[in-house]
């Protein structure tokens, strides 16, 4: 019976082959092809981008950030992903506090790092902490002043602004009077201002924000790990940095610790932050923060980012804090003189107020910044960039921050700036 139903099958296949290669058939198949077209939901076809691999150009990151990532951050990124929930997974996150507590300086229990770039921490900060209709000092000599007053302003906070031109600081009586004025429940200041070149002084701040009840927020995305900060020490109630200049992970994750102080004033609050993804409430909670034993799901984490945030705060607690500090202040140092060596003037005057992971310097007479860094790019394959926000048009900044922070980056920039500066055209006074 077996053997008939075989060959029986075998007939009918025999028979529709035949029917295809019929003239019927052939006079059929563009109508059949056409039947097929109509029934297909897809109407957009694959782009041809897609279809090719993946290029990306080797370049020397130079600029501000992000900078070159080291063969062991990139292998730690590339480690097979495990669940966002799993045990293994949760080891890693408290690995990463203890990494971020360290290169802060903090004893903080509420510290973490965000799912999103420095903006993601930036955000959270004022997100928790203020609420609207309340009263917030923003000291600005640069972008990241500008981009945090207009967050504060966003959410509908009253904000008052300290304005200096770029490269200039402000004094700890110019900062009083301003807090004693506007009577804010967050001062805000950037320690590394990157879009300057300023590393701006941060002893006795604190002080003076405890004394009329303010909290203090500061940013360390520039220079964290280039140059020192002492969270406690400093009475500095919020802090946040990013993954992507000294730590040198890829971006895309973002350490950010709240003091005592600070939780206080964010988990008492009358109304509920305006974002769900950065609610401090939620995110304690997933970070293991709260003191509840079980982790709810708030949100998908970047695995491969916390896996390269990890191995880039391993780094770092292998190597030192003040060994990196003082390696990027002698390395700054080293750049210092080969650019003066070419007759370029540094944009920040006073050498103990230079941020040493970004240096700027000013644009040099006759020449177009923007001639010079093309052509920087072009025949050396090197990153240096222009201002950012109120610096554009005033200064040209070169990095060299962790993985890039070695004296033979420093000559190969020279060599390139060297190289712009006698092929480029210089216009006539």
């Amino acid at each position: 019976m077996q053997r008939a139903l075989f060959s029986r099958s075998a007939l009918l296949a025999q028979q529709a082959a035949a029917a295809l290669d019929s003239p019927l058939a052939a006079r059929s198949a563009p109508l059949l092809q056409r039947l097929d077209r109509s029934m297909s939901s897809v109407t957009i076809p694959p782009p041809a981008c897609m279809l090719r691999p993946l290029e990306a150009p080797l370049r020397y990151l130079f600029g501000p950030g992000p900078s070159n990532v080291p063969p062991r951050i990139l292998a730690a990124g590339g480690k097979p992903i495990i669940g966002h929930l799993h045990p293994e997974m949760y080891e890693i996150m408290n690995d990463i506090k203890r990494g971020i507590q360290y290169a802060f300086q903090t004893e903080n229990n509420m510290t973490i790092a965000m799912s999103g770039s420095g903006h993601a921490a930036m955000e959270c900060a004022v997100f928790n902490t203020v609420e609207p209709g309340e009263s917030v000092l923003i000291a600005i000599n640069g972008i990241w002043g500008e981009r945090v007053a207009e967050i504060a302003e966003r959410m509908g906070a009253n904000v008052h602004r300290m304005v200096k031109s770029p490269g200039g600081y402000f004094t700890n009586k110019e900062i009083e009077q301003a807090i004693a004025k506007h009577k804010p429940v967050l001062f805000f200041l950037t320690h590394g201002e990157s879009s300057a070149g300023l590393c701006h002084p941060v002893d006795g701040i604190g002080d003076i924000c405890r004394k009329h009840d303010c909290l203090f927020l500061v940013d360390t995305v520039a220079s964290l790990g280039a140059a020192p900060i002492f969270m406690d020490k400093q009475n500095i109630d919020i802090l946040y940095t990013g993954s992507q200049k000294a730590l040198n992970a890829p971006p895309g994750t973002a350490p950010i610790s709240f003091n005592d102080r600070a939780c206080h004033k964010m988990f008492n609050r009358k109304t509920k932050p305006v974002s769900y993804l950065f609610d401090m409430t939620h995110l304690s909670n997933y970070w293991g923060c709260d003191g509840n034993p079980a982790r709810a799901y708030h949100h998908t984490g970047p695995v491969s980012g916390f896996f390269a945030l990890r191995e880039s705060l391993a780094i770092l607690a292998e190597k030192g804090l003040e060994e990196s500090w003082k390696k990027h202040k002698e390395v700054a140092a080293y750049l210092y003189r080969g650019l003066e060596d070419l007759g370029l003037k540094l944009f920040v005057h006073e050498r103990d107020l230079r941020l040493p992971s970004v240096t700027t310097i000013t644009i040099p007479d006759g020449y177009n910044w923007r001639e010079l860094l093309v052509y920087i790019m072009k025949h050396h394959q090197m990153e240096m960039t222009g201002g950012l926000g109120p610096s554009i048009g005033m200064v040209m900044r070169i990095g060299l921050m962790g993985y890039n922070c070695e004296k033979t980056n420093a000559d190969m920039a020279l060599h390139a700036l060297a190289d712009a500066l006698k092929n480029c055209k210089k216009s006539k006074a």
